[in-house]
C-alpha cells in the first residue's frame, strides 16, 4: 500500500532583504511549498530611500529578478497568524494554510505621538509609501526652503547630506550625538562634511513640537521649517502582538536562538521584527539577509527532525553615505562596538555603493542556487543550549 506524500507549506510573511532570501533558501529543502507575502508588488531598496526621496536614485526592484522558480508571491497584507488553525488570516479576507510560518515583517517608522504635531506634520522615511508622499512634497518646494531632519543616526545623516548636496537649505536635529554609534574620527569627518555643505547640526537639541511651518525644541526656541523629516528611530508592525504571540517592548517577536517563537515552534522569525532571547541584534540590512537564511535552516531542520542550529552572525561594522560621492566605512569589533578605524571620501562611497549592490545580488544569487549565501560567523550571544528543550513537530 503506497503512502500519499504532500508537500510542507511553508509562509513567508514580509518580503524586505530578511523574508526575500529566507523564501529562495527554502528552496534547498526537497517538497516544500513556498509563498511569500508582501503588501506591495516590488521588493523595495530601504538603504536606497533617501535617494529615492532627493531624485538621486530608485529604491524598487522586480521580484521577478529576485525570486525563484517555484515561490508564489501574494500581494496582500497579513493580519493575524491563527496559531490554532494554522492559517495567516490576509486582509483580503483570504486565509493561507501553512505548516511553518517565517515572520519577517521587518521594521517601519516611529513618529513619537508623545510630541505634538510630528505624527500629522512630520514626514516619514524608513517605509515606500512614506517616502513616495516626502519625495513629491519636496519636488513641490522652493530649492531654499528650510529642511528639517529628526534624527541624528545613520538614516537621518544620510538623508540630510542628500538633500544638502542637491541645494537644499538642512538643518540636522540629532537628540544627543550626532552618528553615536561611530567612533570619535569618523563622527569628525561626518560633521565636517555636514558642515562644508551648508548643514546646521544641532547635536544636544531636542524637538519638542512641529508645526506645519516650523520646529519648537525643549528649551522653547522656534526654527522655521517648510518640511520636516522624521528619522529618529525604528518600529515594528503589531502583527505578532496582533496573533497571541510574546513579543519585547518595541513589538518584535520574541523568540529563542534558533529565531523560534518562544510560544509557537511553528513561527520562526528573522530580520528587523525578531528579538532572539530578548537581546535582539541591530535592525539593519547587513543583519536581515543572515537572519533570514539562518530562518530558513531553522524550518527545514524542524522538517527533517533534526535539532536547529543557533543563531551565529558577526558585525564588522557599518556604512553611511555623504551624497553620491562621499561615504564612511566605520569598522567594527564582532560585537558592533566600532574601533578607531574607517575608510572615508571617495573609497567609503565605493564602499558603501558595493554594499547596498550586494545585499540585492546576494538574494538574486540565492534565487540561482539555494544555499549559496554566506556571512561573517561567531558575534557574541548568550550562553544557552541550542534548543531551549522544545519537542520538535513533524508537518
Amino acid at each position: 500500500m503506497s503512502r500519499h506524500h504532500t508537500s510542507t507549506k511553508v509562509v513567508v510573511i514580509g518580503g524586505g532583504y530578511a523574508g526575500t532570501l529566507a523564501a529562495n533558501h527554502l528552496r534547498m529543502g526537497a517538497d516544500v511549498d513556498i509563498t511569500l507575502v508582501n503588501p506591495r508588488p516590488e521588493f523595495v531598496e530601504r538603504v536606497r530611500l533617501h535617494q529615492f526621496v532627493a531624485g538621486t536614485g530608485e529604491a524598487t526592484v522586480d521580484y521577478g529578478t529576485l525570486l525563484g522558480e517555484g515561490i508564489q508571491l501574494v500581494v496582500d497584507n497579513a493580519m493575524r497568524i491563527d496559531t490554532a488553525a494554522r492559517t495567516v488570516r490576509l486582509a483580503s479576507a483570504r486565509a493561507l494554510d501553512y505548516d511553518y510560518v517565517i515572520y519577517a515583517v521587518g521594521s517601519t517608522g516611529a513618529i513619537p505621538a508623545s510630541v505634538p504635531g510630528a505624527a500629522e506634520f512630520a514626514f516619514d522615511i524608513a517605509e515606500f509609501e512614506p517616502a513616495k508622499r516626502l519625495r513629491t512634497r519636496l519636488e513641490e518646494l522652493p530649492r531654499d526652503a528650510p529642511v528639517t531632519v529628526v534624527g541624528g543616526g545613520l538614516t537621518g545623516i544620510e538623508t540630510a547630506a542628500e538633500l544638502a548636496e542637491r541645494g537644499r537649505r538642512v538643518t540636522l536635529v540629532c537628540g544627543r550625538a550626532l552618528a553615536p554609534s561611530f567612533s570619535a574620527a569618523g563622527r569628525r569627518s561626518i560633521a565636517k562634511w555636514l558642515s562644508r555643505h551648508g548643514v546646521a547640526v544641532l547635536e544636544a537639541a531636542v524637538v519638542s513640537e512641529v508645526r506645519t511651518d516650523a520646529v519648537v525644541f525643549a528649551d522653547g526656541a522656534v526654527r522655521p521649517s517648510a518640511l520636516t523629516i522624521w528619522a529618529g528611530g525604528f518600529g515594528v508592525p503589531e502583527l505578532a502582538a496582533a496573533s497571541g504571540l510574546r513579543t519585547d517592548a518595541l513589538g518584535r517577536l520574541l523568540t529563542d536562538e534558533t529565531l523560534t517563537s518562544v510560544d509557537d515552534d511553528r513561527v520562526v522569525a528573522a530580520g528587523d521584527a525578531a528579538a532572539p532571547s530578548d537581546q535582539p541584534l541591530r535592525m539593519s540590512c547587513y543583519a536581515a539577509g543572515p537572519l533570514g537564511a539562518q530562518a530558513a535552516n531553522t524550518v527545514l531542520s524542524r522538517i527533517a527532525g533534526t535539532d536547529p542550529a543557533v543563531i551565529t552572525l558577526a558585525f564588522s561594522g557599518a556604512c553611511v553615505s555623504l551624497g553620491r560621492h562621499v561615504g564612511i566605512r566605520q569598522l567594527a569589533r564582532k560585537d558592533d562596538t566600532a574601533v578607531n578605524a574607517y575608510v572615508g571620501g571617495r573609497m567609503g562611497a565605493v564602499i558603501k555603493e558595493v554594499t547596498c549592490k550586494f545585499a540585492v545580488s546576494r538574494i538574486r544569487r540565492e534565487a540561482r542556487k539555494p544555499g549559496s549565501v554566506f556571512w561573517v560567523k561567531g558575534g557574541p550571544r548568550p550562553e544557552q543550549p541550542a534548543s531551549a528543550a522544545r519537542a520538535v513537530t513533524s508537518p
